[in-house]
């Protein structure tokens, strides 16, 4: 996981697309490591997990900061997240525009590269920021402080933060989100949550989505909602389909009642 490897201990990502990437993690092939070099690099490996504890506490508390800036500014904020290809870009986009005229809605988007999810949620005319990662694999809390910097807040009611397509290690970041929200598509499979407990057991809302394509997949249902039961036992479960809009009506009816609490 990200905390084992040690990616989290670089600087911000870009947002908006500009910067550079925080890590590389590969090595330069033209430049072979000597044998002084290798040993520096089993030193560095060591301080690394020595370091994860207070960069992750450092994560944790920049996170409380943004959870009561925008408690302040009263937005339920969601943070999505799944393995790429779930359909978290098709699901907000199709929210937003379904929500209109009811809830007030922006996204921060973070992708490795290109900024192509951030320009299909423009076409639904809400607010977004992209936020570049470069080799990063989730987004962290500063990252979405300075992201949120670049939008209007008092004009949203419900802010999305698209994370970062992966199962592992956004687990780890707390990004000062009201809720996570973790997608199973149906043509991931049912044994999903069991691959990835700990992205899944720290879930507050389960969608199971691309519901239009259970049958042709032959995704089992039953078991899958077994076994999403055994390991986020505590989080909502919603089945929809973002292109057939079925499930939708729950989904949008859940967004409006815990905007309201926020």
């Amino acid at each position: 996981m990200c905390k084992e490897c040690g990616c989290e201990s670089g600087a911000g990502g870009a947002v908006a697309g500009v910067g550079e990437p925080r890590h590389p993690h590969g090595a330069d092939p033209a430049h072979p490591p000597g044998p002084r070099q290798r040993a520096d690099r089993a030193d560095a490996t060591l301080a690394t997990l020595e370091l994860n504890r207070p960069l992750l506490e450092k994560n944790d508390r920049l996170a409380e900061r943004n959870r009561g800036f925008f408690k302040a500014k009263k937005l339920l904020v969601l943070n999505l997240v799944s393995a790429p290809g779930s359909g978290k870009t098709a699901l907000i986009r199709e929210t937003a525009l379904r929500l209109r005229g009811r809830l007030r809605v922006g996204v921060i988007v973070g992708d490795l590269a290109t900024d192509n999810d951030a320009a299909r949620l423009r076409t639904a005319e809400i607010p977004v920021v992209q936020v570049t990662t470069g080799t990063v694999c989730h987004l962290d809390a500063e990252m979405v402080a300075q992201a949120a910097s670049q939008l209007n807040l008092d004009a949203l009611d419900v802010l999305f933060i698209e994370n970062v397509g992966n199962l592992v290690c956004p687990a780890d970041f707390d990004l000062g989100e009201d809720l996570r929200v973790v997608l199973l598509a149906t043509p991931e499979g049912e044994d999903k949550p069991l691959k990835y407990p700990p992205l899944f057991h720290s879930a507050h809302v389960v969608l199971v989505t691309k519901s239009d394509l259970a049958a042709a997949v032959e995704f089992d249902r039953g078991q899958a909602l077994a076994n999403l039961k055994r390991i986020s036992h505590h989080a909502e479960i919603f089945e929809l389909s973002a292109r057939t809009g079925d499930g939708m009506a729950a989904w949008l009816t859940f967004l409006e009642q815990a905007r309201a609490r926020s």
